[in-house]
């Protein structure tokens, strides 16, 4: 029998579900929450950037960091998930696995995934749906998973 799980997530909230037949109706089993991701990036950043002179006079200048506080908590977030698809990827928990994010966030998702949780990813729709109660979310999805 087909173990499929289907991942509805964003870069602060992720809701897994699962499903006992290709055509059956999902059931919630797990919501985490990544807050950080949620607030301001004046909230996320203590201090102000750090400053620098400049090469060629006296002035000085805001350096700019490459990567915002809300990117790095999004990294971390897909991170975290990654982690806990391949512990039950491992364990045999699923045999089957649907990706739902936003572009991004499906994208940094993608890059986080083990070799093996990748492997079992049969479909991927790249949507905001995370909000959505599980019967418009199962709308959303092929009839067939």
């Amino acid at each position: 029998m087909s173990k499929i799980w289907v991942l509805v997530a964003d870069s602060a909230r992720a809701r897994l579900f699962h499903a006992d037949g290709s055509a059956g109706p999902l059931q919630e089993q797990t919501d985490l929450l990544m807050p950080g991701s949620r607030l301001k990036e004046k909230d996320l950043v203590g201090d102000r950037a750090g400053r620098a002179f400049d090469s060629g006079g006296n002035g000085r200048h805001a350096m700019d960091p490459g990567t915002t506080a809300k990117e790095m908590e999004s990294h971390r977030f897909a991170a975290q998930i990654a982690e806990l698809l391949q512990k039950e990827q491992l364990s045999g928990a699923f045999n089957r696995l649907v990706l739902v994010a936003p572009p991004g966030f499906l994208g940094e998702l993608r890059g986080a995934l083990s070799d093996g949780v990748r492997a079992l990813v049969s479909e991927e729709l790249g949507k905001d749906l995370v909000q959505f109660d599980i019967d418009d979310i199962r709308k959303h999805l092929p009839e067939r998973l």
